[in-house]
């Protein structure tokens, strides 16, 4: 079976050419709608209850995803002295993982409810470039913290990051994303497949589907490949060896405090929950980042390189890639919360504003009681 990619490659389901076809004999053996070379298809994929359930989900990571990252943005933008090299790279984590929640979120959940694409070219091109960008750029912002950190702590006396070099090596996280997701965009495209339509209030629709039209389907395996090792396997290897060295510096430091008296001082002990709190941090965002995204792209994988049958197609388009692509926008969802709980300034942060919030409430209660008098 040979594949093409009917939906956008990067965060669609990413499926192959003759999938589709696939696809379409299994649901038209179950509607038992087929009339000559017509193939009648159900407008919405799943049961109302399966449906409610993808949208609560969704909905959720969607509303934690951009109430958290839009909170670390406004704090670092409002508050001078937050503006320190690793909370510039904090800030474009945010940045991209709310283009995550505005652009993955919502057409991730709408091709998982609706049997074809809804839309138009334009947005068939632009949604795939612009999810493959920021999750891109999400992941490579982890790398230069991991980076930042490393040189921090790893080699202290050693020039810093200035700002300037931040803010340039942001760019260059931006002009990498684009670069490695242009081929994607040049191949999306938007075709009616023939002798399909769907069925929606005994109106028949023609399916549209949006996906990567790749002159050989070669040149997708190998594509995909090129993305896994850059978007996945060298991250994680360059992430997992920085915070590795990090952890082995943080004991080598702590190791010898504590000979000879058994005891650490006052100043040395609070400087060891601090390196111990700062490991935490490290160990959870590099596991984290591996459990979120490792099932998607051994799906993406899987579909690339093996023959699925019927059964197995409607299982993964179904139910296992939108458990996937879930379980990867929760990654940037979370974000937030890990930086946020383990650094004090953040978490300051969202106490005040937290604190704002529920003054400002009970503010307009007590003019709504007033006026009610």
């Amino acid at each position: 079976m040979e594949f093409e990619s009917s939906l956008p490659v990067f965060m669609g389901m990413n499926l192959e050419e003759g999938l589709m076809s696939d696809i379409n004999r299994t649901l038209s053996l179950e509607l038992d709608t087929v009339s000559g070379n017509i193939t009648l298809l159900p407008y919405y994929q799943h049961s109302p209850l399966v449906a409610a359930s993808y949208i609560i989900s969704f909905f959720f990571i969607f509303i934690l995803c951009m109430v958290g990252n839009s909170l670390v943005c406004y704090i670092v933008l409002r508050n001078h002295r937050m503006r320190t090299v690793t909370n510039l790279f904090i800030l474009n984590l945010a940045v991209s993982d709310l283009l995550v929640g505005i652009f993955c979120v919502p057409t991730t959940l709408v091709d998982n409810l609706i049997t074809g694409w809804p839309f138009s070219q334009a947005v068939c091109t632009m949604s795939g470039l612009i999810q493959g960008v920021s999750v891109s750029a999400s992941v490579f912002t982890l790398v230069a913290i991991a980076v930042d950190r490393f040189h921090c702590i790893v080699y202290p006396f050693r020039q810093k990051l200035s700002r300037l070099k931040a803010i340039l090596t942001i760019g260059l996280i931006w002009g990498l994303a684009f670069a490695i997701m242009s081929p994607s965009a040049a191949m999306m495209t938007v075709v009616h497949l023939e002798g399909t339509y769907m069925v929606y209030n005994n109106e028949t629709y023609p399916l549209m589907t949006c996906y990567e039209q790749w002159p050989k389907p070669e040149m997708r395996k190998i594509y995909t490949t090129v993305l896994f090792v850059h978007i996945y396997l060298a991250p994680l290897g360059l992430i997992s060896l920085m915070y590795g060295r990090i952890v082995v510096k943080l004991f080598s430091y702590l190791g010898p405090m504590g000979r000879g008296t058994g005891e650490l001082p006052e100043d040395r002990t609070s400087i060891s929950k601090k390196k111990i709190r700062v490991i935490k941090m490290l160990i959870i965002v590099a596991l984290l980042f591996m459990i979120s995204w490792l099932p998607l792209w051994t799906l993406m994988l899987l579909t690339d390189y093996t023959d699925l049958d019927d059964e197995q197609i409607n299982l993964l388009t179904g139910y296992i890639f939108p458990f996937a692509h879930w379980l990867a926008f929760f990654n940037s969802s979370i974000n937030p919360i890990i930086y946020g709980y383990f650094n004090e300034n953040f978490k300051r942060g969202f106490q005040a504003i937290l604190t704002c919030i529920s003054t400002f409430d009970c503010c307009l209660f007590s003019i709504l009681l007033t006026c009610l008098k």
